[in-house]
């Protein structure tokens, strides 16, 4: 982004400078007059207005809250934290976030260098991007219907990786500096450049994540992978400070995303191991039991029999010959 609009970003606002000054949290009156946080447009736009962009404010913890417009972020520089729908999203510089109304949006608290936009949109001002899109079914297309309407379709947000597309970033550049300084005809560029974002955005599919789909397959896959190599002696504690995550919200994920807690996932793996050594090996039960991290033989033959119905002894003569 252009050295003078980052410059112009950057600049502490009053309600920054108040946090600097010792203030904890947000000032709710800033944002809403509804104690249910539904942060409303009305205290962010002026009347009469569609879009207007401001710079996210740092330093501060942002917490649980909806809106009553679509909200676009844009991040210039640095990377900021949103927890979107129980999520966890990480912008870096380059990123483009999409939220509709009914997104449930948390920030943790941003740095001084830590430089993002945010456009406050209304829904009127998307008419002219949904004519833009044809009729042809995509989730652009889908969260634009959904914001239109108020509802919640399958993609109530969007995330995408475009720090690397220059066109993407070329039309985001061009919305902020002419809503940044009132240019002339400001609705009708920016409405027909949001179009224009739209479009470009189609061809980058493959960048996006939505829904927190993408997020759940790699959170589920880091964890599987974790305990396929640590069956033996890993704990959800050790694996929590790897990915960087408070272990206590990282067991949650672990249950919503996949179903399982992670001690049903850790003891399905040994339980797999210790069936492939009965088969392949002439281990003999105790030790195989040790191998896959047991050290309560009585538990572990309690637990096979209740998942194979036969003991591990049992077992190995019944699969003897299936090798």
């Amino acid at each position: 982004m252009h050295e003078e609009l980052i410059k112009e970003l950057s600049v502490i606002t009053e309600e920054e400078q108040h946090i600097l000054d010792g203030r904890k949290e947000i000032d709710p009156q800033l944002y809403t007059e509804k104690k249910d946080m539904v942060i409303d447009s009305k205290k962010l736009l002026q009347k009469g207005k569609l879009i207007q962009v401001r710079p996210h404010t740092r330093f501060v913890h942002f917490p649980k809250h909806t809106h009553n417009y679509i909200e676009v972020i844009y991040m210039c520089q640095g990377r900021t934290t949103h927890i979107i729908n129980g999520t966890e999203v990480i912008l870096e510089a380059g990123d483009l976030l999409f939220l509709n109304q009914n997104a449930v949006q948390e920030i943790l608290p941003a740095g001084r260098d830590d430089i993002a936009v945010n456009f406050i949109v209304l829904p009127e001002f998307l008419d002219t991007a949904f004519s833009m899109m044809g009729d042809e079914e995509n989730q652009l297309r889908d969260f634009l219907v959904g914001a239109l309407s108020g509802r919640d379709g399958e993609t109530c947000w969007m995330y995408f990786h475009v720090a690397d597309i220059l066109p993407v970033q070329n039309l985001i550049e061009n919305m902020v500096w002419t809503i940044f300084y009132d240019s002339s005809n400001k609705r009708s560029c920016t409405q027909i450049t949001m179009g224009l974002l739209f479009l470009q955005l189609l061809n980058c599919m493959d960048k996006m994540e939505s829904g927190g789909s993408k997020y759940d397959t790699e959170i589920a896959a880091a964890v599987l992978s974790y305990i396929n190599d640590h069956y033996k002696n890993g704990t959800l504690s050790e694996l929590a400070a790897q990915m960087g995550y408070d272990v206590y919200w990282l067991s949650r994920e672990i249950r919503r995303r996949t179903g399982k807690t992670y001690k049903e996932l850790l003891q399905e793996k040994r339980m797999q191991q210790a069936v492939y050594m009965l088969v392949n090996s002439e281990v003999s039960v105790t030790d195989i039991i040790e191998s896959v991290g047991y050290d309560n033989t009585s538990y572990f033959y309690r637990k096979f029999r209740e998942r194979y119905g036969v003991s591990p002894k049992e077992y190995r003569t019944g699969n003897l010959y299936k090798m």
